[in-house]
């Protein structure tokens, strides 16, 4: 069994706040099978609810098989059963908890790219639903994150509010403190972003700002939007590592003109940068910038999900928009990288400042 936040808690916290599950809901609970515990837990909540629970658990190294294994069909083509599940509920939560962080490494960035594009179809039916997506501390992401086990599972217990006596209602503290920065932000024309190794400027005139408050993250705790796809100028440099699929990246540094990057390179993991911005023809534009506000989450972990909520911090997304922000640019990537600029750095909007030095001004 592995520690971490109370699986009756949670399950209460991602039925309740997350998923919002009703009588008569066809909920699905996915993740590996070290997560079993938890997936115990949401199926009696959902049972209690009166909805349907369906829970797929899959052994740790499945993805990795997947990756290594796949033929032409895989690489081309939607999983038909996955896309017949999507159609089949009403909200769903992905749990990670991997076995083993780098499961994917020695896998070629080109097959990554590739199954990416395939399941395009899967995700975009899934976005339709009610979803959330989550982790539980694993002794690997203990070690990703530089901790020991237990200390990582105090860690994420306080990240989701855990802690709280009413966990639900610290989230709905936090929502209304976000709305307040969204009220802020909703009017602005240019964002710019200056930091050692930063100045970026990003226009989000008439786009939509989301108070991210644990709906579809859990932790979440940022306000985000689609900036413009052909706004983006100037160069950003991104000081906490991070890699989809499993893949290390550190030092990345990218420049834009017109909204392209221009120019792109990373200190470690330069390849897997140069081939995610080979994806497609949106990888190499921006589909989100986000501000991250949860006081919870004080240090780099490793993992996206937490990092790019980070107090004090701002990050943006290479690839795919999220719609509800009015941004357009399609992508089968959607790769966050993070700017710590708690050490010195500053966000302002239309010139008023919005966080200076990791401190969102109120």
């Amino acid at each position: 069994m592995t520690p971490g936040p109370d699986p009756d808690a949670f399950a209460a916290l991602l039925c309740d706040w997350s998923m919002q599950v009703a009588p008569g809901d066809r909920v699905g609970v996915f993740s590996t099978t070290l997560a079993e515990e938890l997936a115990v837990a949401l199926h009696r909540a959902i049972l209690e609810r009166d909805a349907w629970p369906f829970v797929c658990l899959e052994p740790p190294a499945l993805a990795g098989q997947l990756h290594r294994q796949a033929r032409e069909r895989h690489r081309s083509q939607p999983a038909p059963t996955d896309l017949a599940l999507a159609r089949a509920l009403d909200a769903f939560v992905r749990i990670d908890a991997p076995a083993n962080t780098t499961e994917l490494a020695g896998v070629g960035a080109d097959v990554i790219s590739m199954l990416l594009r395939a399941r395009s179809p899967v995700w975009e039916a899934m976005g339709t639903l009610r979803w959330c997506r989550t982790l539980l501390p694993t002794p690997a992401l203990a070690q990703q994150a530089g901790m020991a086990t237990g200390e990582f599972a105090g860690f994420v217990t306080r990240a989701l509010f855990l802690d709280r006596p009413d966990p639900s209602g610290a989230w709905r503290e936090l929502s209304v403190r976000q709305r307040r920065l969204v009220q802020r932000l909703a009017p602005a024309r240019e964002i710019r972003i200056q930091a050692e190794g930063t100045d970026l400027t990003l226009r989000v005139d008439a786009r939509t700002w989301i108070n991210s408050d644990g709906r579809r993250n859990m932790p979440s705790g940022e306000v985000f939007t689609g900036p413009h796809e052909d706004s983006a100028n100037g160069t950003i440099s991104f000081t906490v590592p991070t890699g989809p699929a499993g893949s290390i990246v550190t030092g990345v540094r990218l420049t834009f003109r017109g909204g392209e990057v221009v120019e792109a390179g990373a200190e470690r993991g330069d390849a897997r940068l140069q081939a995610a911005l080979q994806t497609d023809p949106g990888a190499r534009h921006l589909g989100e910038l986000g501000i991250g506000t949860n006081a919870g989450i004080d240090r780099p972990t490793g993992d996206i999900l937490l990092d790019e909520k980070i107090a004090g911090t701002i990050h943006l997304a290479l690839g795919r928009s999220y719609p509800e922000t009015g941004g357009v640019n399609e992508s089968a990537l959607h790769w966050d990288l993070i700017c710590d600029l708690r050490s010195g750095g500053t966000v302002t909007a239309d010139g008023e400042p919005i966080v200076v030095d990791g401190r969102v001004v109120e």
